[in-house]
């Protein structure tokens, strides 16, 4: 009897900036040969890699690897859900926001060694209003922008951080009333993410303590906030350090329902979709078997150098702001002005 073990890749040729053509040719060359029979997929459609992942798992094939951004991740991963067959991720797209948290490397060599390797693990997901999501999801500003970049004619995190900037001193913050275990409360928040893994993709850490292995969500509320708190709360992002912030309220839950006055967006894994005033969070505890980094299954990372450039950045940008103070009135013209020092910085 054959003892390979089954894997399919499924890749979408649409993900990211780079070309797939010479994916297949990579894959041929790196996959050990030895252990492991493949087959390689390209979508075709929105929707196409859950399909194809779906007819996977019910054919009963060991693992499905996800080539692409963090939406094929999800399409993939949703349908992997709950069977034997296991996820596998060779990063492709803007964010990798699951593949970063586990340690998979960017580069599609090394993490075509991750699969060789084979080492499957359990792991955590989450589910809002029925949505599986496997990083981050939430409502509020972060989900008004995913709507945002998702209209967008290019991607990236550049992309993403000029519509935050033009956006996020305008949008009015929403009252939230939350119910868990410990009771009912109520919040006026800027954005409430529900985070089964640490980051929004790109090193933006939304959540520095989660892990994919407790069973439970990290909760983050982000109070209301002016021009002159937002370059320290963007720093405290990519620091890992949000946790400290005084605009930031964390717990943790299993299990949550979020009521808010009016129907609106939410995200998950940044993907957006319209829905009611009642929203329902929970985590699945190990539903979801993937394909780890043997060495480093989940981001415990201490900042690193690229981390110190966007202090040392959001710390210029800080001293920028305080001789803007100076010159300028309260209200818009502050606001404009911050506003294009920053976005001038992120392009140089």
């Amino acid at each position: 009897m054959d003892s390979h073990k089954q894997i399919t890749f499924i890749v979408n040729p649409i993900s990211g900036t780079g070309s797939k053509e010479e994916l297949p040719k990579l894959i041929a060359e790196k996959i050990d040969a030895e252990r492991f029979d493949y087959e390689v997929r390209m979508t075709e459609f929105a929707g196409h890699a859950a399909e194809i992942a779906k007819q996977c798992a019910a054919d009963g094939r060991d693992i499905v690897v996800a080539v692409g951004g963090d939406g094929t991740v999800n399409e993939v991963a949703r349908s992997l859900v709950h069977t034997e067959t296991a996820l596998g991720i060779i990063p492709c797209g803007s964010g990798n926001g699951l593949a970063r948290h586990l340690c998979i490397p960017l580069n599609v060599r090394k993490a075509l060694d991750i699969i060789n390797h084979c080492q499957i693990e359990a792991f955590d997901y989450g589910v809002i209003n029925d949505l599986p999501f496997f990083c981050t999801c939430g409502m509020g500003f972060d989900a008004f922008i995913s709507l945002k970049f998702a209209e967008a004619g290019k991607r990236g995190p550049i992309t993403y951080a000029e519509n935050v900037l033009k956006e996020g001193l305008i949008y009015k913050p929403e009252t939230y009333q939350i119910v868990d275990d410990s009771g009912t409360t109520r919040h006026k928040a800027f954005l409430i993410a529900c985070a089964n893994a640490s980051q929004y993709g790109n090193n933006a850490y939304i959540a520095p303590g989660a892990t994919m292995k407790d069973g439970l969500m990290d909760v983050i509320i982000m109070e209301p906030f002016d021009a002159l708190d937002a370059p320290q709360i963007a720093a405290d992002l990519f620091m890992k350090t949000l946790g400290n912030n005084s605009k930031i309220k964390t717990f943790r839950t299993q299990r949550l329902t979020i009521r808010r006055q009016t129907p609106g967006a939410i995200h998950y894994d940044g993907d957006p979709i319209m829905t009611g005033t009642e929203i329902d969070v929970h985590i699945e505890h190990l539903g979801l078997r993937i394909v780890a980094n043997p060495d480093a299954t989940e981001d415990k990372a201490q900042p690193n150098m690229v981390l110190n450039a966007f202090s040392d950045f959001f710390n210029n940008i800080n001293n920028v702001r305080e001789d803007i103070g100076k010159d300028l009135e309260r209200g818009g013209r502050r606001i404009q002005a911050i506003n294009k020092v920053l976005l001038r910085k992120l392009r140089s």
